[in-house]
């Protein structure tokens, strides 16, 4: 009889392990639950568990029994001498759904482990004209991780520029070179907290257009003896590029808006720009029914994750907007009181207390840094209120919100978390019979952000199925959301 448990191993983002174990007949939603609640995150909708095939990260289908993703693993008979020593088998933790804004996560574990993600992003992204934004990335990096810079404590080579730096950059500049520089740009962070560097690290590394994005290999044609087509899901749609030399090159750039349909027949895998005719489609192939079908479910949660966070985004840069205004609003009459006060009166001010002149020095600071983050403020009543507005950006229920409403179209899946196989696919032994299956993307419509409220859900995927030349053709549809009605 073999052993009713097996051991995973699951890789995190930060590169630390967690040793897992779970029942043989334990789905992804099980060993997903046991990560989270290990690491205590609360928020892991834009997390996922993966395997590794092919050098590339398939996300599970958090539905499925975890057997279906280590087939030939699963099936070994422990009790045997030989086998109980086998190593563990390995899964990833991984931000599966990208985001634009970190304060859309309302937790602040499930964002640490975001940040920690797009990290090891950045160290393997390769955009060569915008070098200027890694080394900002690091100033970011460094606050958010040692705090603010010291002089005493960090002279000499305090950090490792692996750790902060893609290899090709180190190559160009030499570690000597940034060294000295990163310093520097780290020390104009003073004063940051955690969190916002964090938030500030999100923002800039979404300006890298390899960084919150997952990329799938294709073949032009059955024939071809390499994928040198590669796609990329990416925060608005799917990019496809060409490998030329190891060298990926654009070719199309399609936001969600643009694309009417994206159908998967077996191994084939066909885009549909938006308006234009049929002769004109994109047509390129998976490799196996398998990828295929994870691709269609990555692809359709994708999209409707980004229709219903769109509402979520512009509520948070309409507080972020009112909050920068008022925090230069604040700066400059700090300004102007500071002219008007007359030198003696200005001394008198200053020496009333340490607090007071901490204060003075603080508002000076503000008026001439770069990223006035919001501690800067000399006001203590305005500072509350700063707080009080952030507070209401990161409010959990505004995610919470989406995910409700996405649970009334997503029956299928746990959570925007959960990805994998179709439920055409499910219960289906053999993954060589050609399926088909199609997804239909529309526009989604302004939503006005005082109705931010109204209902935002988009209707669910249909099951329909017909039988097409022995195959089966499964055909998902996503609906514009409902609008707003006006009286």
């Amino acid at each position: 009889m073999p052993l009713e448990f097996r051991t995973m191993c699951v890789l995190l983002p930060n590169r630390e392990e967690l040793s897992v174990a779970v029942g043989v007949k334990a789905t992804g939603q099980e060993l997903f639950q046991k990560v989270c609640d290990l690491l205590q995150i609360k928020d892991p909708h834009f997390f996922g568990i993966s395997v590794l095939k092919n050098n590339e990260y398939i996300f599970i289908d958090l539905e499925q029994k975890l057997c279906k993703y280590f087939i030939k693993e699963w099936k070994k008979d422990t009790n045997k001498v030989t086998e109980k020593f086998s190593p563990p088998l390995v899964t990833f933790f991984r931000v599966q759904y990208y985001v634009e804004n970190g304060r859309v996560i309302s937790d602040k574990v499930a964002r640490h482990y975001y940040y920690c993600n797009l990290k090891e992003q950045v160290l393997r992204s390769r955009c060569a004209n915008k070098e200027e934004i890694y080394f900002l990335l690091a100033a970011y990096g460094l606050q958010a991780d040692v705090g603010d810079y010291q002089e005493n404590f960090h002279n000499g080579n305090y950090f490792q520029p692996q750790a902060y730096f893609p290899q090709w950059i180190i190559a160009k500049r030499g570690s000597d070179y940034i060294l000295k520089h990163a310093p520097e740009m780290h020390r104009e962070q003073q004063g940051l907290t955690t969190k916002e560097a964090i938030l500030k690290y999100v923002k800039e590394s979404c300006l890298l257009e390899d960084v919150p994005v997952h990329f799938y290999r294709f073949q032009k044609d059955k024939k071809e003896d390499r994928p040198t087509i590669i796609l990329g899901l990416t925060l608005k749609g799917i990019q496809i590029h060409q490998d030329v030399n190891h060298v990926r090159e654009l070719l199309y750039d399609f936001p969600w808006s643009h694309i009417g349909k994206l159908a998967f027949l077996g191994k084939k895998f066909v885009i549909q720009p938006d308006g234009l005719p049929s002769a004109r489609k994109l047509i390129y192939y998976t490799g196996c029914p398998f990828r295929s079908r994870h691709l269609l479910q990555l692809l359709s949660n994708s999209h409707r994750l980004f229709l219903n966070i769109q509402p979520v985004l512009k509520q948070i840069q309409m507080l972020e907007d009112a909050e920068e205004k008022k925090r230069y609003r604040e700066s400059y009459i700090s300004d102007t009181l500071e002219m008007d006060l007359d030198p003696s009166d200005k001394r008198s001010h200053d020496s009333g207390s340490s607090r007071g002149s901490k204060r003075n020095n603080r508002l000076s600071r503000q008026s001439t840094d770069s990223h006035s983050s919001s501690h800067t403020s000399g006001i203590e009543a305005d500072s509350r209120h700063r707080m009080s507005v952030e507070m209401s950006v990161d409010e959990p229920f505004i995610m919470d919100q989406v995910h409700q409403k996405e649970e009334k179209f997503c029956s299928s899946t746990v959570s925007c978390g959960s990805s994998g196989i179709d439920n055409g696919s499910k219960g289906k032994a053999d993954d060589s019979q050609d399926d088909e299956a199609e997804l239909v993307v529309d526009e989604p419509e302004e939503v006005p952000v005082d109705e931010l409220h109204s209902e935002v859900a988009i209707n669910g995927m249909s099951g329909d199925s017909l039988a097409v030349d022995g195959g089966t053709v499964q055909s998902y549809e996503v609906s514009r959301p409902a609008q707003p009605k006006f009286r």
